[in-house]
């Protein structure tokens, strides 16, 4: 007997086994280090540019578009995959329970998003209105859950339409009243924030009314969405570990190809080339890398305190230098390189080499910024501080790392 419950009870039993076991490796030492560190710094700068909040700081634009962000993107999880196509089609009468479970999962999942958020802008609301009672700030947050719900339902009835331009339409409608909602709300002009409540209230009686006019459930839709997640979630952990169902993206980039392929063609730089082109086409290394650089740069320059900046520095030096050594684990499937007339010491050299560089690059960057700034003792230190971690990170942990 078929028992549509049951099964999403295993699904998510499965799931979960599959999720915890790769974020053991994601929040290892070095990571979870290094978020107590930044959250740390944050919660004490925050403290202290709170005392001194100018008055007219936009503090309902912030929340209001922050919290219509988060009710806004609300996906639905359902851990279908894809043999379902061929399997449960035929008891699609009886996934009622499923999905159910499923859209409960989906909500639960995605509380900590509000729940930080929450909590993160909590002291900027008290220190912004101060004459307001703290139960008002209580009441917006569960005014957020429960749009959180309702946005997780529209989203779960278009999923039902296969045209992506529709869902999109609707996608932005809902997204820009939410935001004007919660603006409003923060601002304490309650009959506007009713007015566009209204009108979110016909959108999401409209996505109900096409919904139950489709003929069925688009399970290809739904099957491909998932996997999208749990494929972003993959390149996440492959940073940390092997992630044997990742299927690795590959982009073009003709413009940087051309910038990192001019090496000579020795059989010495054979992996020079491999590793470039790897770290410049991959959908992971460069977007990670620059992601990391940028942020850093940003903590350098607002972060009035010289000697928390190099600290800083080194902090994001250090992440994107770890994150970089996965790549000579990148190509572990493929067994022709295995076919290379190379030697293994010549392979081991190209990754160093690429990581001397990387980490280099970067330094130069902060340096340039701190000179920008002005703080000439700063741009000497983030030399030393760069030239110092580059030999240590690399003859200290990445030999130990690959050259086993």
């Amino acid at each position: 007997m078929f028992n549509a419950h049951d099964l999403f009870k295993q699904r998510f039993s499965a799931h979960m086994k599959e999720t915890s076991r790769y974020l053991r490796y994601i929040f290892n030492g070095h990571i979870a280090f290094a978020m107590l560190f930044l959250i740390s710094a944050l919660a004490y700068y925050y403290q202290q540019w709170l005392a001194a909040l100018p008055e007219n700081f936009p503090t309902a634009v912030i929340i209001g578009i922050t919290f219509g962000l988060l009710v806004s993107y609300s996906p639905a999880r359902t851990l279908l995959k894809e043999p379902d196509l061929v399997f449960l089609i035929a008891a699609e009468h009886k996934m009622g329970p499923y999905f159910r479970d499923a859209l409960i999962y989906s909500f639960v999942v995605q509380l900590y998003l509000v729940l930080l958020a929450g909590a993160a802008f909590g002291p900027l609301y008290a220190a912004t209105y101060p004459d307001r009672a703290g139960s008002v700030y209580l009441w917006t947050l569960v005014v957020v859950l429960i749009f959180k719900a309702w946005n997780l339902l529209a989203t779960w009835w278009m999923l039902k339409i296969r045209e992506p331009g529709v869902r999109q339409v609707d996608q932005a409608a809902r997204t820009l009243l939410n935001v004007v909602i919660f603006y409003f709300a923060v601002r304490g002009e309650m009959l506007w924030a009713a007015v566009t409540t209204v009108l979110f209230a016909f959108v999401f009686l409209y996505d109900w009314r096409v919904s139950v006019k489709q003929p069925g459930i688009v399970w290809d839709l739904l099957v491909e969405k998932d996997r999208g997640r749990m494929q972003t979630f993959y390149r996440l952990a492959n940073m940390f570990t092997d992630v044997p169902h990742l299927k690795n993206q590959v982009k073009r980039r003709d413009w940087l190809v051309t910038l990192v392929k001019r090496v000579p063609f020795t059989r010495t730089h054979t992996f020079d080339y491999l590793y470039r082109i790897s770290f410049v086409r991959s959908a992971d290394y460069l977007g990670m890398y620059a992601r990391l650089l940028i942020i850093g740069g940003l903590f350098i320059y607002f972060v009035p305190n010289m000697w928390l900046q190099l600290l800083f520095a080194l902090l994001f030096l250090y992440m994107s230098s770890f994150q970089m050594v996965t790549l000579y684990y990148h190509h572990r499937t493929v067994m022709w390189l295995d076919l290379y007339p190379v030697s293994l010491d010549v392979r081991q050299r190209s990754l160093v080499k690429l990581l001397y560089s990387l980490a280099s690059i970067q330094t130069v960057l902060y340096t340039i910024l701190f000179v920008v700034m002005q703080e000439w003792i700063g741009a000497l230190a983030m030399i030393a501080i760069g030239v110092l971690f580059i030999f240590a990170f690399v003859r200290g942990y990445v030999y130990r790392k690959i050259m086993v």
